[in-house]
């Protein structure tokens, strides 16, 4: 499951680097890149919470392959668009489009195959390891992240389009393969005979009703929110520290470096004690690096904040994952993962738009400096309003 996970993960983070340069190739517009998020982002969320029930009543292994066997036909699509053939039979506008659908497809995908492969993992480990399995499962993730944006632009540079998304298919093509090597993973028996709304709201009131978990979901998605300082990086490596688009590379990956780092160890090393009050003060340490790297105009000490931002918020990630996986039923991980890839989604998307009009609002060093401050805020909001999140232990 894992090396299937990094295959898929992997050849999906080149597809969307790709797809990003592709469309500014084509078009000369940064703002249609843009749109390219959109069109992703709005099926994956319209369908969040009908995906979570339609994961629990689903065989998930079964429905885990459809999902990335879609995105391969998906690849396959837009691996025609790429060649020669198609491009001299056609306009740019209509490649134009073709790519936006077919981005707009693998949005609605994206809506069941997100929550599957974390909804999957509470029935193939059993309870006492999966705190462990998690840190593994998130540093995959992590790592095939990482290794699927920096091999998009060494493809895209030594095989262009066509040959960059002809990795894309074999990766996914791998990763369907592997995946079929999983056992079946049927659904629970007190989920199938609900109505699709009554599910839902069942769903929707076990997250809201279950104070660790909403605490820390909320945690997660306003901590994002307002400390999206990645977002506020182009500015800062070209006007601010004069550093040049090599200098921009280390600190785009700076807080990647950092997860990958504190989720190895993390996985020889996992927390045993106080979890809960350790997630709060690793979410407060975030804010403060925000501020730090808002504030310096040093190169190295802004490349560092960020890294150290990293090592937190892996922290977070673990920490936040693990308690949702353990307060879950195993009826229930459909629906609450759908709920989770929501929080996570909506603040990813909602922070970049955050940190672009606070920016122009107030400027860029008070928006970042502000963005800091709010997380700590909201920690210590959640401190006190969600003192279960706070004892929680496992």
């Amino acid at each position: 499951m894992l090396i299937g996970r990094f295959c898929f993960v992997m050849a999906l983070r080149m597809l969307g680097t790709l797809v990003g340069w592709w469309m500014y190739q084509l078009t000369n517009a940064p703002f249609a890149i843009g749109l390219i998020g959109l069109a992703e982002v709005v099926p994956a969320l319209s369908l969040a919470l009908y995906a979570g029930h339609v994961i629990d009543i689903s065989e998930k292994r079964k429905l885990l392959l459809k999902g990335v066997f879609g995105y391969l036909i998906c690849a396959g699509i837009l691996l025609f668009l790429s060649t020669a053939y198609f491009n001299n039979h056609s306009t740019k506008s209509i490649v134009v489009a073709g790519i936006y659908t077919i981005i707009f497809i693998t949005g609605i995908i994206r809506a069941f195959s997100g929550p599957i492969f974390n909804a999957i993992i509470g029935q193939m480990v059993p309870r006492h390891i999966l705190p462990n399995a998690i840190t593994w499962n998130q540093g995959t993730y992590l790592s095939a992240s990482v290794t699927g944006h920096a091999s998009a632009g060494f493809c895209i540079a030594l095989f262009d389009n066509t040959g960059t998304l002809i990795v894309v298919t074999s990766l996914l093509a791998a990763a369907f393969l592997l995946l079929t090597q999983l056992l079946p993973k049927p659904a629970a028996a007190a989920t199938s005979d609900k109505r699709t709304w009554e599910s839902v709201r069942e769903g929707l009131n076990f997250v809201f009703s279950t104070k660790e978990v909403l605490g820390a979901l909320s945690l997660d998605l306003f901590a994002v929110l307002f400390g999206g300082a990645v977002a506020m990086v182009p500015v800062y490596a070209r006007d601010i520290l004069h550093v040049g688009p090599i200098g921009f590379g280390w600190l785009n990956g700076a807080t990647d470096i950092g997860s990958i780092i504190m989720v190895i160890a993390l996985t020889f090393y996992p927390l045993r004690t106080q979890q809960g009050r350790k997630l709060l003060f690793v979410v407060a340490g975030f804010g403060i690096c925000i501020i730090v790297f808002a504030i310096s105009n040093v190169f190295w000490l802004s490349f560092a904040a960020l890294l150290i931002s990293g090592l937190l918020d892996a922290i977070s990630v673990v920490v936040r994952g693990t308690i949702v996986q353990l307060k879950t039923p195993d009826e229930m991980r459909g629906r609450v993962m759908s709920v989770n890839s929501m929080f996570i989604n909506s603040s990813n998307e909602l922070g970049q738009f955050e940190s672009g009009l606070m920016a122009k609002l107030l400027g860029v060093r008070p928006s970042v400096v502000f963005g800091g401050a709010m997380t700590i805020l909201v920690v210590i909001v959640t401190w006190l309003k969600a003192p279960s999140l706070r004892k929680m232990e496992y």
